[in-house]
């Protein structure tokens, strides 16, 4: 049994925490960071900050469903209640082998979260837990459960509870605390009870079945029917108000055969495979047998099997592949700079639609690769006075890498990212509808959402799909709603999030037809110290917690005798470790570590790895039709890719783009400073085929027309060698918008400016040409327009981060070393008498001290270099008040070791360190009556 001080059972939680390990406090302060911040001075404030209600609630929503059932139950039992009390709440009296396996692990994890405290005889709900989970009048307890009958009959008269014992058959009593006592007894005597019920009326019985599930809660009417005044003379009903009556807790225990819980969920639900899935492996297990053997059975089911795991992956490569040339045109789009930032932040309606619009998607669709573009740093405003969004300089980086590569980056963005492209146009609390790229479109929970979705998916055997209702069940288990029915909810933000999960994972290529692929387990996997990847092992141990509880129902696990004398709960050999926080755990692993940075760049490198194979080399070829069309039957080269892009549209899409030139493809080329002569060169030099004789005689005439007419700034000019030309433009009706004014035989004028004249002239069917001040042609390219170097945005974490083990390490030790200080046995301090010179304050001070309440020791100057000189000769230990330079006044335990020069220099127990302390900043000094080094 834990022990308090002295040997003693703990009397509160401090004094339990003050039993545990070092590892335990780690363990503890990794489970709930919120404890961490700041460091806890001593295990006292520790204890103190984890019974605080919001530390309780972060505690309690990050339990499984069956351990949160567990604190539940213990909630509606007597406190202290013995693990006996607490398994029968949970298994009834008919028992569940299930359940009593699976116990003992619940309530190591509620101790180890300072949930509850003390030994299997006593356990102890924390207060503020208590409070949350109890039942009561305003806050009904997902048990169903009412209140006792103690706590019902507290305002009730004395000759009232008389009568209820007279209805009863018990003898009445002296006082009404004993008369509670006897009711009591009464509702929680299985055999008593029984016959009381026995003799009910069968509308009586049909009234407690309406209430005995919850909620105990019924109205009556002035005058009940008599059923309800049958159940209420006995007591079996019990006033809440004037008109709402309510079912004791004892009564409804013993008409639900002694369970807390409808249906207690002590074992995880499977992740079961899609229907479609089952029937195929079916098919192919009964066709095997058909063929004559069960050996050839077998190999027909693996190399279904691995047929289904090469579908998956081919189609989440195809997929992966989409994602890149989705990704650059959309970047390709905003080149020049995007759509202006709203001034509340985000990304236009207006704009949303062009988008999806210039990406041929829906706009649901078009606002995911928006916010993954912009989480992975590639895209972000530019920061002018006339804001709009650019790609940024990291998008010109990521344009240099391998296909496989640049797909990784995508993936660990959107696996770490909190921002949820599936909330945009929803509306918030104030009414007002979310943009993309909008201020609040973060939401904690996805990270780890995410991740743990993948990690389900591959707990299923490759290539298989899973059913995602029974994907749902699975999280609600681990992460269920509190005060949520066990059904859950369709519409609560974690379904939603894993519904977005399956869809975005499907359209970025972590998963093809359902399934992950082999490229999103490496995703997933982590690098052990050696190098080994441990994907395997993770996504075991992701499952673990379904495993053991199918081991314990075997007769493998169960309450077993533990360390202390404690039993059923710390000696567990079997039954391993449930998933860190309920299997959820964003950055969190299975084990409860935290991904670094480092690892995450790791597992997207394993990833591209995975991927390489997968995707095609991009080639240096295409294929020239005699229609104007190019055909590129794969990707393209980069070089090829964008000079193609300017000399010819796209016409559609597919496993082959088709590329088709036209003269304003053409003119597009030629403006960008290619000539006539470039293009054949290049076009013989990347075509499989023979340049077709029409899109030879097309560049020509083109190029021949190119530059004919110039087209400079007046406002704007056009000057002509041929007359006639200038003529036909000036007769042309579709120029009168144009403004055009003679100047010479050769140079028309225009209010326009260039620009406008430029497109005005093209829409008339000539082919100008920009030119210079110089008078030389202008090559017009497009104007990569980028922003200034911006960061990814940071993720909004789900509450404080996990430490590092580093950082838990020192954390334990300041506490415990604090602890220390605050709860060391010093010497007695001798008060000095009234006739001393010391003041009426330090008196008080020194007589506080010797109580060993807290305050500060109080001295002397000659008095604390006294007794500090003395303990640096003895090399004893001693108490010290002590205030920094801030002001901020603390108490420690140091081991002098040299004092001169009015400093201190001495072993600080409290930090773990050498320190030096200016004499006078020592508040006082005391002797400990037992040195602690």
């Amino acid at each position: 049994m834990p022990e308090g001080t002295g040997g003693t059972p703990p009397r509160t939680l401090a004094e339990a925490l003050r039993t545990q390990s070092d590892d335990s406090l780690a363990a503890l302060l990794r489970a709930r960071p919120d404890l961490l911040t700041p460091v806890p001075s001593d295990l006292s404030q520790l204890a103190t900050r984890a019974g605080t209600r919001a530390s309780v609630v972060r505690a309690l929503e990050r339990l499984d469903r069956f351990t949160l059932q567990t604190a539940e139950a213990l909630a509606v039992a007597p406190e202290p209640a013995p693990y006996e009390t607490l398994r029968a709440l949970l298994t009834g009296d008919e028992g569940d082998p299930r359940i009593e396996a699976a116990l003992p692990c619940a309530v190591r994890t509620l101790r180890d979260r300072a949930l509850i405290w003390g030994g299997d005889d006593r356990l102890r709900l924390v207060r503020t837990a208590r409070e949350l989970l109890a039942p009561s009048p305003t806050h009904p307890s997902p048990t169903g459960l009412g209140p006792t009958v103690a706590e019902a009959t507290s305002g009730m008269s004395p000759g009232r509870l008389q009568e209820i014992l007279a209805a009863a058959r018990l003898p009445s009593t002296h006082d009404p605390v004993s008369a509670v006592a006897s009711l009591t007894a009464l509702f929680t005597d299985r055999t008593r009870m029984a016959a009381l019920l026995d003799t009910a009326p069968m509308e009586a019985l049909s009234v407690l079945d309406r209430l005995v599930w919850g909620p105990p809660y019924g109205e009556v009417t002035s005058s009940p029917t008599p059923p309800v005044q049958w159940l209420r003379d006995r007591g079996l009903l019990l006033p809440a108000t004037t008109r709402t009556v309510v079912l004791p807790r004892e009564a409804a225990l013993h008409l639900r055969a002694g369970r807390a819980h409808r249906t207690p969920e002590p074992v995880a639900p499977d992740v079961a495979p899609r229907a479609s899935e089952v029937a195929g492996g079916s098919a192919g297990g009964s066709l095997g047998g058909s063929l004559g053997s069960s050996a050839s059975g077998s190999a027909g089911g693996s190399a279904n099997a691995g047929n289904r795991a090469h579908i998956v992956d081919s189609t989440a490569a195809a997929q992966a592949y989409t994602t890149l040339a989705t990704v650059e045109e959309l970047a390709k789009d905003w080149n020049e700079g995007g759509p202006n930032v709203l001034r509340a932040g985000g990304l236009s309606v207006r704009d949303l639609k062009r988008t999806a619009a210039a990406l041929d998607v829906s706009e649901s669709v078009a606002a995911f690769w928006v916010e993954l573009a912009y989480t992975a740093g590639l895209l972000a405003t530019d920061g002018e006075p006339d804001e709009r969004y650019a790609p940024t300089p990291a998008y010109d980086d990521w344009q240099e890498l391998s296909s496989p590569e640049r797909w990784a980056r995508l993936a660990t963005a959107w696996l770490t990212a909190t921002r949820t492209a599936g909330l945009v146009g929803s509306q918030d609390s104030k009414g007002r509808t979310l943009a993309a790229l909008g201020p609040d479109l973060d939401r904690g929970p996805a990270p780890e959402v995410r991740r743990r979705i993948l990690e389900l998916l591959a707990t299923l055997p490759e290539g298989t799909a899973p059913d995602p209702e029974s994907l749902l069940a699975r999280l609600r288990w681990e992460r269920p709603l509190r005060g949520a029915s066990s059904a859950g909810r369709s519409d609560d933000l974690r379904s939603r999030l894993a519904a977005w999960t399956l869809n975005e994972a499907e359209m970025l290529g972590v998963t093809g037809r359902g399934a992950i692929s082999s490229h999103g387990r490496a995703l997933l996997a982590r690098s052990s110290p050696d190098g080994r990847d441990t994907r395997a092992a993770d996504t075991r141990a992701a499952d673990t917690r379904t495993t053991d509880t199918r081991a314990a129902e075997a007769g493998l696990g169960g309450p077993r005798s533990g360390d202390g004398g404690v039993t059923g709960v710390t000696g567990i050999s079997r039954g391993g470790p449930r998933p860190a926080d309920g299997g959820l755990g964003g950055p969190r692993l299975a084990d409860g570590a935290v991904r670094t940075s480092a690892e995450l760049t790791a597992a997207g490198l394993r990833a591209a790895a995975a991927l390489a194979p997968l995707l095609p080399e991009p080639l240096d070829h295409v294929l020239l039709q005699a229609d104007l069309t190019a055909v590129a039957p794969g990707p393209l080269l980069r070089p090829l890719a964008e000079l193609l892009s300017i000399a010819a549209d796209v016409e559609s899409k597919g496993g082959a783009t088709v590329y088709r030139f036209t003269p304003g493809s053409v003119r597009r080329a030629l403006d960008a400073g290619q000539s006539a002569s470039d293009l054949h060169d290049f076009l013989k030099a990347h075509s499989r085929t023979p340049v077709p004789q029409p899109l030879a005689y097309l560049i020509d005439d083109v190029a021949r027309k190119h530059g004919h007419l110039r087209v400079g700034s007046a406002s704007a000019y056009v000057r002509c060698d041929d007359e006639a030309v200038l003529d036909e433009i000036v007769a042309d009706k579709r120029s009168q918008g144009l403004r055009l004014r003679r100047l010479a035989p050769t140079v028309l004028s225009a209010h326009a400016d260039p620009t406008t004249l430029l497109d005005g002239l093209r829409t008339m069917g000539f082919a100008p040409a920009a030119e210079s001040a110089e008078g030389d042609v202008m090559i017009t390219r497009a104007h990569a327009h980028r922003t200034p170097p911006r960061a990814a945005p940071a993720p909004v974490p789900d509450g404080p981060p996990v430490p590092d083990t580093t950082l838990l390490g020192a954390a334990v030790r300041a506490i415990k070393a604090g602890d220390l200080a605050a709860t060391v046995v010093r010497k007695p301090v001798q008060v000095p008498e009234p006739s001393a010179p010391l003041s009426a304050a330090a008196v008080a001070a020194a007589a506080a001290a010797a109580a060993g309440n807290g305050e500060l020791p109080r001295t002397t100057s000659a008095e604390t270099l006294a007794t500090v000189q003395a303990a640096a000769m003895t090399g004893s230990a001693v108490w010290i008040g002590y205030v920094n330079a801030d002001g901020a006044a603390s108490q420690r335990v140091i081991a002098p070791v040299r004092v001169e020069g009015g400093y201190v220099t001495a072993y600080d127990h409290t930090a773990d360190e050498i320190r030096t302390y200016p004499l006078h900043r020592i508040t006082g000094v005391a002797e400990l009556a037992d040195d602690p080094a």
